[in-house]
């Protein structure tokens, strides 16, 4: 069992706030995250698009690619028409050894949304989850039949958000449909973050880190903000800042427990004027190392 260390360029290159991190490149995001020693780095939308063009990029700078986001609308969609919105990037995925791909409902989610508070996000009873989550679980046997798994993003702002989203959504889906497991996202959201990876560890194949700034949370649900609007104040940051509030020890702990065999990903979408994104993400990448190994999982370059 090994674990690799990758980060998303969320920290250079925002794409839901782009006025934030206009001033810096992709090219020089992949140079950083490549220096710093990341192994991989999941897709963003300025990379090339053609998958010849993506490997070729990826094997300049030496990463592989760990996985990417991908916009669902399985919610309003049929099976078909969605496999056949997806198809493009799951063949891509396949080829370039992607370890998933990072599903989201989209199709009525607020997160992308200034203009709307995150009180607002979009909720549906358990029945609802439950038929949305057997629709799911046919499009991930699909994807893992093409060579691709699927793995769930819950999200704030969006109809799988807290704990409980996702105790209806894994209890009523198949074992094909995987989680993402975003630490930043579960507290933000309310949630135990420990709690979650505890009661559905053996679901989780992919695991997003990011730590969770107390005041600024404070402040969003105290003026009724935005997620965008706690993104551009600072909520987020790497783990190892001291300013954050998460325990990521315990974290790496559970992996090591559960046997965890995968990527951990730093995504920390921050304001680079107030947190420059390399010595940022330098921290949090030296911080994983640390804890990685006092937990005993073994890191694989």
């Amino acid at each position: 069992m090994a674990v690799r260390i990758g980060i998303s360029l969320i920290a250079w290159q925002n794409d839901d706030l782009p006025e934030l991190t206009k001033d810096f490149t992709t090219e020089g995001a992949m140079q950083d995250a490549a220096r710093i020693g990341y192994s991989g780095v999941e897709r963003g939308r300025r990379m090339p698009a053609d998958t010849a063009g993506l490997r070729a990029y990826l094997d300049r700078y030496g990463v592989a690619l760990c996985g990417g986001w991908c916009s669902g609308n399985l919610l309003v969609n049929d099976l078909k028409t969605e496999k056949a919105a997806i198809a493009a990037q799951v063949e891509q995925f396949a080829a370039l050894d992607a370890p998933c791909i990072v599903y989201a409902e989209c199709s009525n989610t607020i997160q992308g949304d200034r203009g709307t508070p995150v009180s607002r996000r979009p909720r549906l009873s358990r029945d609802e989850v439950t038929v949305y989550a057997k629709k799911l679980s046919e499009l991930a046997k699909w994807t893992r039949d093409q060579g691709v798994v699927l793995s769930y993003h819950h999200h704030m702002g969006a109809m799988v958000q807290d704990a409980c989203d996702i105790d209806w959504l894994m209890a009523g889906s198949d074992p094909a449909l995987t989680l993402l497991y975003d630490t930043g996202h579960l507290h933000f959201a309310g949630a135990d973050p420990l709690a979650v990876l505890d009661r559905w560890g053996d679901r989780v194949h992919h695991v997003h880190v990011k730590d969770v700034r107390q005041p600024v949370l404070d402040w969003v649900r105290a003026e009724d903000r935005s997620f965008l609007d706690g993104v551009a104040a600072g909520v987020y940051s790497v783990p190892g800042d001291p300013e954050g509030c998460l325990d990521f020890q315990a974290v790496t702990d559970r992996l090591k427990a559960m046997d965890y065999d995968g990527w951990i990903v730093v995504e920390a979408e921050q304001d680079p004027a107030k947190a420059p994104p390399f010595e940022y993400s330098r921290r949090g990448y030296d911080h994983l190392v640390e804890i990685c190994t006092r937990s005993g999982l073994n890191i694989q370059p």
